[in-house]
């Protein structure tokens, strides 16, 4: 009777783990096409041809009327960035636009590297291509393609490809850098079509990745650039070997998350919480809430009605810089809104930063970069990739000026699989550009944990 009882217990163990036990969700994605029409009737060109960048002398000339002819208004006194972009260094910033800023040199700058554009979905998708020219004999390049976001663009990389291309110490990984546009920034190719969100995106950079003909490759980005990359870690789990992310908003409020809130400032060991953590997080309510409400009034308007103000920021070039270049400021260091120039030339030069600007501007994308915030969030947070954790390696670069700070404990339960998570020693949000010495380093860090296990 006992032996029975036993071998009967044990039987429905062993059925409950078998029918008890979760299986691994994955995130799927199906062909659409995002051209204009109903698309083609035969196989989509899926050739590549390479891609200049070409700006005529009416559009240049043009530019040049509006900035001329730009009306000012005044900030108030001792208003510094506390408003937004203070009008006195607006000034400033068109006047070195209009008489300085050399766009035909910035181009030749823009094409020291190799730039491609290829059709997928119906939509031409623009790339920068980057091979290291000086590989060691018997070794190659790791693939890594990366990815930016809102409002920045592939330019944001110029500074730290040549890092990761060309690396200085001879134990280092050479990286074979893909850097595309999202579709509808810069040069890519605008969705003619609703509804084109991470996911579509992320399908579309997989399709890239594979019609380069990389089998395996790493995956890094910010702001946008982390959920379209998380986005293709969960989708393509078997090809994408790792994600690095420098942006890493926390997931859907959890247990372990709620009780670090609660007890965290007064028990921060507790939760493995560093001083920093508990200088970003606590007051929450604080930090939490009335500052993030404070940084994300441009998130509501391009999560409901982006073409409305995208309309005006198309036309006119002053309201167009005015409207990236705050983020520049308050997203590198918030204590920038305590500067008349917003600090924005303490990190970064006017010729990098007007650069970023006329990519907008020539492509006349700001309103359909505007348009990914509504696909992305006009359905609410709950969509199913947020319930979806991510399987493969993962590491995350924590810049302590990030607009949202999240601690190691909120990341664990969406990327279970975390082998590193780097307190940066200086930066926010715009890292790559920022700080690539100290991006470059933290992803060779990652990738060679990664590889190393992966031979072992």
């Amino acid at each position: 009777m006992y032996i029975e009882l036993a071998l009967a217990l044990v039987l429905g163990a062993v059925v409950a783990v078998l029918f008890l036990k979760k299986k691994k969700s994955v995130l799927k994605a199906k062909d659409d096409w995002w051209g204009e029409g109903s698309g083609p009737q035969g196989p989509e060109d899926d050739s590549i041809r390479p891609f200049k960048i070409d700006t005529t002398l009416e559009e240049i000339e043009d530019l040049h009327q509006r900035l001329d002819q730009t009306r000012t208004f005044p900030s108030l006194e001792e208003s510094q960035f506390h408003y937004g972009f203070n009008s006195r260094y607006l000034e400033k910033v068109v006047s070195y636009w209009r008489n300085d800023f050399d766009w035909r040199k910035q181009v030749d700058k823009l094409h020291r590297y190799p730039h491609f554009k290829t059709k997928i979905d119906g939509i031409d998708i623009h790339y920068v291509h980057v091979k290291p020219k000086n590989l060691p004999e018997g070794t190659s390049a790791v693939p890594l393609m990366m990815v930016h976001g809102w409002p920045g663009s592939f330019y944001e990389f110029y500074g730290i490809i040549p890092l990761l291309t060309e690396p200085a110490r001879p134990d280092d990984i050479a990286f074979e850098v893909i850097c595309p546009s999202i579709p509808g920034y810069g040069f890519s190719e605008a969705p003619h079509k609703k509804g084109f969100d991470s996911v579509c995106a992320a399908h579309i950079f997989s399709k890239l990745m594979k019609r380069l003909c990389f089998n395996e490759f790493y995956v890094q980005g910010g702001d946008w650039g982390w959920l379209i990359t998380t986005n293709m870690a969960q989708l393509e789990h078997n090809t994408v070997k790792g994600l690095h992310v420098n942006f890493a908003p926390p997931d859907k409020p959890s247990l372990p998350m709620v009780l670090s809130l609660l007890l965290g400032r007064r028990f921060p060991k507790l939760f493995g919480f560093t001083e920093h953590d508990v200088k970003r997080l606590f007051p929450c309510i604080q930090k939490l809430v009335v500052d993030g409400l404070k940084e994300t009034g441009y998130m509501h308007i391009q999560s409901t009605k982006p073409d409305t103000v995208g309309r005006g920021l198309n036309d006119s070039p002053v309201g167009l810089a005015a409207y990236i270049l705050e983020k520049f400021s308050t997203w590198t260091d918030p204590e920038f809104k305590n500067l008349e120039d917003g600090g924005l030339e303490r990190k970064f030069s006017l010729d990098d930063l007007l650069t970023n600007v006329m990519i907008y501007w020539t492509s006349r994308s700001i309103m359909s970069s505007m348009r990914f915030y509504k696909e992305n969030l006009a359905e609410g947070l709950n969509q199913p990739h947020a319930k979806i954790p991510v399987y493969v390696p993962a590491g995350v670069a924590s810049f302590p000026n990030e607009v949202m700070h999240t601690p190691k404990l909120w990341l664990t339960k969406k990327y279970p699989n975390l082998k590193t998570y780097t307190p940066m020693e200086r930066g926010g949000h715009f890292g790559a550009m920022e700080e690539p010495q100290l991006l470059a380093e933290d992803i060779q860090n990652f990738v060679k944990i990664v590889e190393k296990q992966t031979r072992e």
